[in-house]
């Protein structure tokens, strides 16, 4: 698990100067042995540059690779030597309802933090940013908070059963509704943002 802080360029009234200013942060997770990291792309939404932290401390300088905002997807790279590795995706079968899940990420700053619960309901769906609704979404009842975007879902073997991307919360904080894109889906986008730098799904006509 990685933790994503993004920059925005932002220069002054008269357009002389530049610098950069905080954007956000949020969570991902190595996706291969090639430094490829898988978010969310509202994480990573508006910004200029992104910054990835490992849990040993160090800190890596990310290039967008592909965003697929349809279903909130993201994939970054980062170079460096001794990456942590990757985690193993579980296979795209639906998690049983009721089964036990964990979340990793990084809520309101505190880095590395790890909360647990279960698989409340399949199948879920959620507006998405460009009115187009993102579907088959997991519902689960382990905290999730700001910053936990983009961070995994594991099931009890520490396999990636999904990508937590939103909560319902009238108060702005965990209500115990959590909601996290399905392997299947990440499994179908992600390498496809790798090879290509986006995903165009299939149509028919």
């Amino acid at each position: 698990m990685v933790a994503i802080s993004t920059t925005r360029t932002r220069r002054d009234l008269f357009g002389r100067a530049a610098g950069e200013v905080p954007l956000g942060s949020g969570s991902g997770w190595i996706w291969d042995g090639s430094g490829h990291v898988v978010t969310n792309a509202h994480v990573i939404a508006g910004a200029s540059a992104a910054l990835v932290t490992l849990a040993d401390g160090r800190s890596f300088d990310a290039r967008l690779v592909g965003a697929d905002p349809r279903h909130d997807l993201a994939v970054l790279r980062i170079e460096g030597e001794d990456l942590p590795a990757p985690l193993t995706l579980a296979p795209p079968k639906p998690p049983e309802v009721g089964s036990r899940v964990l979340a990793i990420g990084n809520p309101f700053g505190l880095d590395w933090t790890l909360t647990t619960g279960i698989v409340s309901a399949l199948e879920r769906e959620l507006p998405g940013r460009d009115g187009v609704p993102i579907r088959g979404l997991i519902q689960t009842d382990a905290a999730i908070n700001p910053g936990n975007s983009g961070g995994p879902l594991l099931d009890g073997a520490g396999r990636v059963i999904g990508v937590n991307t939103a909560i319902y919360s009238p108060s702005g904080g965990s209500a115990g509704i959590g909601f996290a894109i399905p392997a299947a889906t990440v499994a179908r986008v992600v390498p496809e943002l790798i090879r290509s730098g986006r995903y165009v799904p299939p149509t028919l006509g």
